[in-house]
């Protein structure tokens, strides 16, 4: 079908679905099956594309070192994909125990998105367990040691441990004389 009007016929193109052919002045076309499409019929699901999953991503896991594979394509894929990996030496049955946070009691495995790393102590934690209170941090032996190394921050956490628990506001402070008040007249 052509598109456009009378006066420019090459303004636009009519709807290639099968029940619209509408004439679109900006219309869509399809990366999967090439065909063009109205706003309303430009999605995969809306024109039933046989060709929708031609960009898809798929993710399989190694079932030897739990490894995650990223594939684009069929299932014959998979196979060959799991094959080239477990043939290039990268698929280690060790790898396969994830680590655990170290925290007693606590079977949370680590992963990228729940660790942090304690700034004091530098454990690898969950993050349930995050702030030292919540695991058995040893501030004050790992402060210093690290203020050994240099560096004006581990200096800084080195004199914070020394403090050895006082508060700010337990050091002893001379009281400012008060400050005479003007009173306007």
């Amino acid at each position: 079908m052509a598109g456009g009007t009378e006066a420019f016929p090459d303004l636009g193109k009519h709807c290639q679905h099968s029940d619209c052919h509408q004439l679109d002045f900006l219309p869509f076309k399809c990366d999967g099956c090439h065909k063009v499409f109205c706003l309303e019929h430009r999605s995969y699901k809306s024109h039933k594309c046989p060709k929708s999953d031609h960009k898809s991503r798929k993710v399989i896991v190694c079932e030897t070192c739990l490894t995650s594979i990223e594939i684009t394509g069929k299932e014959e894929e998979e196979k060959i994909m799991l094959e080239r990996h477990h043939k290039s030496g990268n698929c280690d049955p060790t790898k396969k125990k994830k680590p655990t946070c170290p925290v007693r009691r606590c079977k949370e495995t680590l992963t990228f998105s729940n660790t942090t790393v304690c700034k004091t102590c530098q454990l690898n934690v969950c993050l349930k367990h995050r702030f030292p209170a919540d695991h058995a941090c040893k501030p004050a032996s790992t402060a210093l040691a690290a203020a050994a190394k240099g560096g004006w921050n581990d200096k800084f956490l080195a004199a914070l441990a020394s403090r050895n628990g006082k508060d700010c506001a337990q050091i002893d402070r001379r009281p400012s004389p008060p400050t005479p008040s003007v009173k306007a007249y």
